[in-house]
């Protein structure tokens, strides 16, 4: 099983969108700074996650997340 996920910084509120097969681990190594694109920006907390039951499916949702429709969607999200 594979996950598309997205975390929220309490330092910063910016997004961070990711893909994993291990989302538990995945925002522990987040939050414990393990992580260099978000070393900076810990802690953070889980917005959004889906699953998948392939990488390729995963990744295709990944990257629509991370276009300027996909940030819409985003936005759309956290509003509701």
């Amino acid at each position: 099983m594979f996950h598309v996920y997205i975390l929220q910084s309490l330092k910063d509120n910016n997004l961070y969108i990711g893909m994993t097969s291990g989302l538990e681990g995945r925002i522990k190594r987040h939050n414990a700074g393990y992580e260099r694109a978000t070393k900076s920006r810990a802690p953070f907390k889980l917005i959004h996650s889906e699953s998948f039951l392939t990488r390729a499916e995963s990744r295709k949702k990944e990257k629509r997340f991370k276009s300027g429709f996909g940030r819409e969607i985003i936005k759309k999200l956290l509003i509701h």
